[in-house]
């Protein structure tokens, strides 16, 4: 059996953390930001834990399936 190729858009877009935590960017940052405040801008330039929810089919992109 051959082996699994890991996603190339996933893993431009996210890393797993030490812990086993999926990071990666927050959304509403690239465009209509005049309305946005400079502290909500700031808080969205920083790494977003992605939700238990979508961490498993992230990992599975990644080739992280049995971690």
């Amino acid at each position: 059996m051959p082996k699994m190729k890991t996603h190339s858009g996933a893993k431009k877009r996210f890393k797993v953390t030490a812990k086993g935590k999926v990071r990666g960017r927050h959304a509403f940052t690239s465009h209509i930001l005049e309305k946005k405040s400079p502290k909500r801008k700031r808080a969205l330039g920083r790494p977003a834990i992605m939700s238990d929810h979508d961490a498993p089919r992230i990992k599975k992109l990644l080739g992280q399936v049995g971690k």
